[in-house]
């Protein structure tokens, strides 16, 4: 093989598989900066997190828009959530729960989807939400 001398630029926001989207990762950002940092149980709370969760979810539909648009969206597949938690908090599942009745509140039926909600020590640049997306297409 030959030698890389300079790290190859894979990350992109979303990508078409078939007839679906994956979303990479999206954090609660607006105007690319953070809307709040911190672990959710302690610097954060969990009504806060909610909120946070719907921006990060509305930052994948953004991206789901920008590579397909959103008209052609069937439905929503899967939502995985990550909430940056304090030892002691367990609500992930009700932190998520924005990016999960945003999607409702968009796609109507169409928005019913699996999901997981997972507790985790930290997140990129101290963020305390992540959302990522499936989403089907027509």
């Amino acid at each position: 093989l030959p030698a890389v001398t300079k790290p190859l630029a894979a990350y992109v926001p979303a990508r078409r598989v078939g007839s679906l989207v994956y979303t990479s990762g999206q954090l609660p950002l607006v105007d690319g900066a953070l809307l709040r940092t911190g672990k959710v149980g302690a610097e954060v709370s969990a009504d806060d997190a909610v909120g946070l969760a719907r921006t990060a979810a509305l930052n994948a539909l953004a991206a789901i828009h920008a590579l397909v648009g959103l008209d052609v969206v069937t439905g929503v597949v899967k939502v995985v959530g990550f909430v940056a938690s304090a030892p002691d908090f367990t609500g992930q599942p009700a932190v998520i729960n924005g990016a999960s009745e945003l999607l409702g509140e968009v796609f109507g039926s169409r928005g019913a989807h699996a999901r997981s909600a997972v507790g985790v020590a930290v997140l990129p640049l101290d963020a305390p939400v992540e959302v990522e997306l499936i989403v089907e297409l027509r």
